[in-house]
This record gives structure tokens, sequence and C-alpha cells, in this order.
């Protein structure tokens, strides 16, 4: 059995995994304080997960009928992420794996979005295209083999997810931002206030330097002002619906054009959808009807979708098997680098 451990964020979870990946217990707590402030703030995000991560761990254990003694290996997230959060899970996992005499694996967050999808579906595994789309990344990889990545494509500002959660206060939303556009866009028509889709021309070429990279900080600037000309016109109230749909639409276009342009260039006809603005149905639902009857889409439930610690305990896995462990002098990485990941070259 292995541990996994996340607190890279603002959720504190911890999970219990077979050697086959099952998920014998699963716990996920997730930080509402932040909602008070409209974004996480980093030291109180720490704190939190100083307090209550015994408890997360014990109730994992508990749900899984196995007690810390049991253990065989524990992973937890090193980066990237808040470092006060970070040293947090890794400071935890350290102690642990010291006290028990047990392997810890260190785990790149987003490549635990990577393997997400695979705690559910078997059929989760490369080749495949894998646009990996949360609060602080945004990101397009050509997946050949599990720890092999090739980046095609990154955002070279804001995330899929800041936006979301930008734009959300903008039109004066809770936090977080994407469960709330995508709740009000369901009553708003999309084609109401067309939104440019950035980075996203006709004329570009697979050799352009951004022809797979993302770019919203634009795209938020426009909702921006339009927001503000509906306001000054006391019209926001009765618009609200529709600048939230046409903003959803214009992500939704972006991040899924760019995807098909990554799989005609790699030759596959799967897509993996990885981090919590994966669970946006628009995105998913798009994603599927123009990859076409005879692609794929492989994706991750809602709960998986989000920060755990079962994804992050699933790649650890992967890493143990390939006899990969931590080194004593582990530490915490805000900018930690995506292992096996290399740039494109042609």
């Amino acid at each position: 059995m292995i541990l996994g451990l996340e607190t890279s964020c603002d959720e504190t979870s911890a999970a219990v995994l077979s050697g086959e990946g099952e998920i014998l217990g699963h716990v996920i707590l997730s930080q509402d304080i932040h909602r008070v402030w409209g974004g996480v703030v980093p030291e109180l995000a720490a704190r939190a997960h100083l307090a209550v991560l015994d408890d997360v761990v014990d109730a994992a254990l508990a749900e899984a009928g196995a007690t810390l003694s049991d253990l065989d290996a524990l992973a937890v997230t090193a980066g990237p992420g808040l470092i006060g959060a970070l040293l947090v899970g890794v400071s935890w996992a350290k102690a642990v794996s010291f006290a028990l005499d047990r392997p810890l694996v260190d785990v790149h967050h987003m490549e635990g979005h990577l393997f997400a999808p695979r705690l559910e579906d078997p059929d989760a595994e490369p080749p495949f295209v894998a646009l990996l789309v949360s609060g602080g990344h945004t990101l397009l990889l050509d997946v050949r083999a599990w720890g092999d990545y090739r980046l095609l494509g990154r955002t070279r500002d804001d995330a899929a997810g800041e936006a979301f959660d930008k734009v959300a206060k903008l039109l004066g939303l809770p936090y977080p931002g994407g469960p709330e556009i995508e709740r009000l866009a369901r009553d708003g028509d999309p084609a109401r206030y067309r939104f440019p889709r950035p980075m996203l021309r006709g004329n570009q070429q697979p050799e352009s330097s951004d022809y797979f990279d993302f770019s919203f900080s634009g795209l938020k600037t426009a909702v921006s002002i339009r927001v503000a000309e509906l306001e000054s016109a006391g019209q926001l109230d009765a618009e609200r619906a529709h600048v939230a749909a046409g903003f959803q639409a214009a992500v939704v276009d972006t991040l899924v054009s760019k995807t098909l342009r990554a799989t005609a260039f790699a030759g596959v006809d799967r897509v993996l959808l990885g981090g919590g603005v994966s669970a946006n149905r628009r995105l998913k639902t798009e994603m599927s009807e123009r990859l076409g009857p005879a692609g794929r889409v492989l994706c991750a439930s809602p709960r998986l979708s989000l920060d755990n610690g079962a994804m992050i305990a699933r790649a650890g896995l992967f890493h143990l098997s390939a006899g990969r462990v931590a080194p004593p002098e582990l530490g915490a990485d805000a900018a930690l680098a995506f292992p096996g990941l290399r740039e494109r070259t042609s």
C-alpha cells in the first residue's frame, strides 16, 4: 500500500492505494476560508494544512482499514505550488518515512493530474495528447509513454483556471470561479458576446512559436472592458449570464482548437484531460464532438479532477516501480520542473 499526500494549494488530501492502483481510502478537505478574500491566501492555506493534515491522513487510513505501519511507501507533492503549503506535506511525509523506514517518492503536481484518469479507466494509457488545465497551469503534451513527455504548448501568462477565477470576480461571483462561471453560463447565450480567441489564427503553422501556446490575459481584459461598459449602462445584472457564456465559449474553443492541432501533429486520436478545469462539462463535450467518433476523450471524474491525494499516490506508484525514490534532503520547490519533459524540436 502507498499513501499519497497533496497540499500544494487549498486542498488537503490523503489517499491509500493498493499496489494495482485501487483506491482503498481517500479524503479531500477543501479550505473555504479563501472565499472571503476571493482567492487563495498562501499563509492561510499553509496554516490550514498544518491544522488538519493529521486528521485527514487518519481518516483516509481508517477508510482503508489500515494503519501507518501497514504502509509500504509514501508519495507527496513536492511542487509546483505554494511553497508554505508544499512544505507542510513534504515535512510530514519525510518525518513519517524516516520514522517507519519506508521509501518516499516526490511527485510533480501536474504529473499527478496526468495519472488521475488512469485511476478510473484502464484504457487511459499512452499514447495520447494531454491537455492539463488548472488554476496555475495550462500545458499541452505529447505523451508517448509514462515518464516520456514532449511539451507542445503552454500558457504565456494566465492559466485557464486563473482566467476563470479572475472573470468570476469581475462578474461578482464567489471563489473558486470555474464552477460558478459554468453554472451561470447555462442560462446565457454564448453568441451574444463573442470574445477573442487568443493566439488562435488561421494562418499559423506548426513551426510558429505560438501555434500550440496559450494566452488568456487579453481575453480577461476584453471581458473586463465589456463588464465595465455594461455596469456603466446599468445592464450588468441582466447580461451577466451572457457574458459568462461568451467567456466560457472563448476559453473552450481556444483549448479545444489548440488540442486538435496537437492531435493532428502527433498523429493520435486520443486526448487526456487533466486538472481542475477538465471538470468543465462544455470542455469535455466540445472536445469529444470535435474529436469525432473515431477519437476518445480520457478524463477523470469531477472528484479526481480536483487536487487530490489519489492521483499523487498513483504517480508515486509509477515512479516507485521504476526504482525512483526521493533523496533524504528532499525539499519543496514552488517551481519544480516537470519530470521527463522535453521541449519540442520539430
